[in-house]
């Protein structure tokens, strides 16, 4: 088995939690969680993937166990996000390394790519959108926030930080919810209820229009740079559409796209089948 260790990391006076595995010189891999989650979303994967990368899983800025300060002592943007782990890699020696992007890291991951493309061995992207047709009809609470930062539009997206919707959002699209472990929407349920957390995440849903915004930098870094480039999507994720993955193709058109038969936290059902895709598509020359 893997070893796998627990550190934190000490970035410009900004605490960040990490979870590290296999050897260095190995391979980099920088691992990006998504919403509501930490790093210990990682945790089936993680082992599956130490014998061939150098991996770190940090825990983004406001999430699992790195610093969560107010939200009016830190601004909660996506750069500043992407601020924080840019510094992070670098506090860490991650010079040059793939990045495993979800949900919320993918914009993070984008952002470190299109600042340093010389940095990024290669992108796979899990439920990680950046086109306007990967993005579903269930965003449509958000945008009307985007539009209108009213207090009861604001209001009105709590309700994506109940338990009972991240229990949906693991569930969602599974054929089997008894394969489901409770324990990574457990310990996100744990996070989004510490005092703060909720106006911390919905200070990040108002931003993330600055993530749409970007999509078209996202689709020229992809052009132009067309790194090497793995999806692993789950087809039945309610947020994040197949066309959106399908998408990438247009940019890159040698990437490789694969669907698999389960929802938004795809790792929960399939590590073992995305493992086994990173290993095939990062060991060709």
């Amino acid at each position: 088995m893997a070893t796998i260790t627990y550190q934190t990391a000490d970035v410009n006076g900004f605490k960040i939690s990490y979870r590290e595995a296999g050897t260095s010189g190995n391979p980099k891999l920088l691992l990006l969680h998504g919403f509501p989650s930490a790093g210990h979303m990682f945790r089936d994967l993680i082992p599956l993937l130490a014998d061939r990368f150098h991996i770190v899983a940090p825990d983004l800025p406001g999430f699992g166990q790195s610093d969560m300060p107010a939200h009016d002592k830190f601004a909660y943007t996506f750069d500043n996000l992407a601020n924080v782990i840019e510094s992070f890699t670098e506090t860490v020696g991650f010079d040059r390394f793939a990045v495993y992007v979800f949900d919320y890291g993918a914009p993070v991951g984008f952002r470190l790519a299109m600042r340093h493309p010389e940095r990024i061995t290669g992108i796979i992207s899990q439920n990680g959108n950046a086109y306007l047709e990967g993005l579903s009809d269930g965003w449509n609470p958000i945008k009307a926030y985007w539009q209108d930062a009213s207090e009861a539009n604001r209001n009105a997206l709590r309700a994506f930080l109940a338990p009972e919707t991240t229990r949906w959002q693991y569930t969602h699209g599974v054929s089997d919810t008894k394969a489901v472990s409770p324990d990574g929407q457990g310990l996100d349920n744990f996070y989004l209820a510490r005092p703060g957390a909720a106006e911390v995440q919905l200070d990040l849903f108002g931003d993330y229009k600055s993530n749409v915004a970007l999509y078209p930098d996202f689709q020229k870094y992809f052009r132009t740079h067309k790194p090497k480039f793995l999806a692993v999507w789950g087809k039945n994720d309610p947020f994040f559409l197949p066309p959106g993955a399908e998408a990438f193709k247009r940019d890159i058109p040698n990437a490789d796209v694969r669907f698999f038969d389960t929802g938004h936290f795809a790792l929960e059902t399939h590590s073992r089948e995305i493992a086994e895709a990173i290993s095939e598509v990062f060991s060709k020359a």
